[in-house]
């Protein structure tokens, strides 16, 4: 029912605005967004205005550094932290800013795709059809609602915007990798439209059962009816399955296990400018996700013990978002009403010596939002601000806020000061809200919540030849959600807000680039504390009260140089280090903490155009990449052995004029 509602109300919303007759001049692009930054305030904002420590990745460069996935191209960022649980296609997980897993909010072109509770498995997300990723760090829960509580990634694809052009690539290399990729798009200044569909599969890093596909087929759209309407059509269609012999401590003991994900995403954007003044927007979107387990028996003889498991979890997201925008001078308000509703039915089916167990179940909640932003500047301070009202069904009225700030001192060009604070949060997921079973859960959680703040400068040297970010930051974190096996009494539930933490730390960001010669550098100096241990105790405790949070590195750095041999050929090696962390023995009872040391890892590469042209782009494009070139043995997780060295070669043939190399 909410489905259909939905539907209707997006459609009569996109009816009444491209009916509506033009007013206004034309815009000066209708497409770019150079320089520009769309997730840290309702409306496109100046990079240099943000007061968040703001990161742009560009698609096209990554593909050119042969990065084919959003979870390698962000582990050389300043404040993440990327843990994968072991071979290719394994779950993995984005830690920003010392906050949990669950604290990132994942958009794909406005539309939030986590699921609901905040989880996110960055395996499935490639790079293809992306033209940017956007990384605003910090709280954005007053912006964007639940789970944007240590930062938002913000994955933007593309829509052609020329004559029409094509592309196909393939990839091979260690592990049994192959991958293919062919994308078509086009268009002009009034409409434009890309497509794109992309296949990667490996055997994995085990001798046995270790196989990774994944294949997605994506398409983006843009209609500009006039010259102050706009729609924007997103869809994205996954299917992904990873095998995986290992139990939950890393050791190898099943020959058929796999997971499996099915994801459905659409989105619908319609602006429409009524006056000099006013502008009006709308935003439908609708995300699905079908996945589980299978576990079957090994063989007829596999009949001791618990030999096989099923699951399967449906997950669906639907929301409307509108907002009006007034400008006044250089005051930019905005107000907003979201609602989301949000889906879950799942089923699970356990056999052992003892029988066959199942349980499932159907929930939904549904939640409304209304919230304003205000950016204003003066002279050469830019201030922001902005408040949310979040109701949920379930845990009721919600607030959260944030405000910053940036100066250019004394006009100066050179220099950048910002700060900013805010409140956020993140709703929990619906196993702990309504599990049955084993564990039982809570329908009385509240949201985890955090109050964090940063102060930061910016330093552009040499003439322009460079820039260096410093930027320090304080959360804390409080009601984090905890579960126990001891209940208090047989009717109690297994979740409660209990734990609480705090992280601190210093990012430096670091570019260059002089004549053929471009270098980055990035240095995250991170420290966490448990401040309220909750219910656990003991060495092997998940919260201990006044040690570190688990896997979060005091200490990463990344560096990555490039040059330019001539027209045509592209060199590059990065540079990751990854400094000690905390974990967990899972393979006893109770687990055993474990520190997992530190490592280093080099990677080198090379692109060729085969045939340049005075476009900037080549028909013919061979690319070579060495990652982990010293062979060095380490995890990411305890007992989870992390791949070796691996060599990747891939050609690309471009039709109409291909990828504009970025800078």
């Amino acid at each position: 029912m909410f489905v259909r509602l939905f539907t209707l109300v997006g459609c009569c919303l996109c009816i009444w605005i491209l009916g509506t007759p033009a007013c206004l001049t034309a815009q000066e692009s209708l497409f770019s967004l150079e320089g520009l930054i769309v997730t840290a305030s309702p409306t496109a904002q100046k990079a240099e205005d943000v007061s968040a420590n703001v990161t742009v990745l560009d698609g096209a460069k990554l593909r050119a550094d042969g990065i084919t996935n959003v979870a390698d191209a962000l582990r050389s960022e300043a404040g993440i932290h990327i843990v994968r649980n072991g071979s290719f296609g394994a779950v993995t997980s984005v830690f920003m800013r010392g906050g949990e897993s669950d604290h990132v909010l994942v958009l794909l072109d406005d539309m939030q795709i986590n699921q609901p509770g905040g989880a996110f498995d960055l395996a499935e997300l490639d790079l293809a059809q992306v033209e940017r990723i956007e990384i605003v760090r910090g709280p954005g829960s007053a912006l964007h609602g639940s789970d944007a509580v240590s930062g938002v990634i913000h994955v933007i694809t593309r829509a052609g915007s020329s004559s029409t052009t094509s592309h196909v690539s393939t990839r091979i290399g260690s592990y049994g990798r192959r991958d293919f990729t062919a994308k078509i798009g086009g268009g002009s200044e009034r409409a434009a439209y890309s497509i794109s569909a992309s296949r990667t599969s490996t055997d994995g890093i085990f001798t046995k059962n270790n196989q990774h596909v994944n294949t997605t087929v994506s398409g983006s759209a843009r209609l500009v009816t006039s010259d102050k309407t706009r729609a924007d059509l997103s869809v994205r269609l996954g299917d992904r399955r990873y095998h995986f012999p290992t139990d939950g401590s890393g050791q190898m003991m099943d020959a058929n296990s796999f997971t499996y994900t099915d994801r459905n995403a659409a989105s619908l954007r319609v602006e429409r400018s009524v006056s000099e003044a006013l502008n009006f927007e709308a935003l439908i979107g609708l995300t699905s996700t079908n996945g589980g387990l299978d576990d079957a028996p090994d063989n007829a003889a596999d009949t001791l013990g618990f030999f096989g498991f099923t699951s399967l979890n449906h997950f669906r997201r639907s929301s409307v978002n509108l907002r009006a925008h007034l400008q006044v001078d250089e005051m930019v308000v905005t107000g907003g009403w979201e609602i989301e509703h949000e889906h879950q039915r799942s089923f699970t089916e356990s056999s052992s010596q003892f029988g066959t167990s199942s349980d499932q179940s159907d929930n939904d909640r549904l939640n409304q939002a209304y919230y304003a932003h205000a950016t204003s500047r003066h002279q050469n301070i830019v201030l922001n601000g902005g408040a949310r009202l979040e109701h949920n069904e379930r845990f009721g009225t919600f607030a959260t806020w944030q405000i910053g700030a940036t100066w250019t001192p004394f006009k100066s060009k050179y220099t950048r000061l910002r700060g900013s604070a805010g409140r956020a949060l993140k709703t929990p997921t619906f196993f702990e809200n309504f599990a049955t079973g084993f564990a039982r859960g809570n329908p009385h959680l509240e949201p985890e919540s955090s109050i964090s703040w940063e102060f930061g400068i910016d330093r552009t040297f040499f003439g322009g030849i460079g820039e260096i970010g410093l930027t320090w930051f304080d959360q804390s974190f409080e009601d984090l959600i905890q579960f126990t096996f001891t209940r208090p009494t047989p009717m109690d539930p297994n979740y409660f807000n209990l734990a609480a933490a705090s992280s601190r730390g210093l990012e430096l960001q670091l570019d260059t680039q002089w004549r053929k010669l471009s270098a980055s550098a990035t240095w995250t100096w991170l420290e966490t504390e448990v401040t309220d241990s909750g219910f656990e105790e003991g060495p092997g405790a998940t919260f201990i009260r006044g040690e570190a949070l688990l896997r979060r590195p005091n200490h990463k750095a990344n560096l990555h140089v490039a040059v330019n041999l001539n027209n045509h050929l592209d060199v590059y090696a990065d540079l990751g280090v990854t400094g000690a962390r905390s974990d967990r023995n899972f393979s006893s009872f109770p687990a055993a903490a474990v520190t997992l040391p530190s490592f280093g890892l080099v990677s080198i590469g090379g692109r060729w155009e085969v045939f340049p042209s005075a476009q900037n782009s080549s028909p013919l494009v061979f690319d070579l990449r060495l990652e982990n070139a010293l062979d060095v043995e380490f995890q990411e997780i305890f007992g989870f052995q992390a791949p070796g060295r691996a060599l990747q070669v891939g050609l690309s043939l471009n039709f109409g004029g291909g990828e504009k190399k970025a800078p």
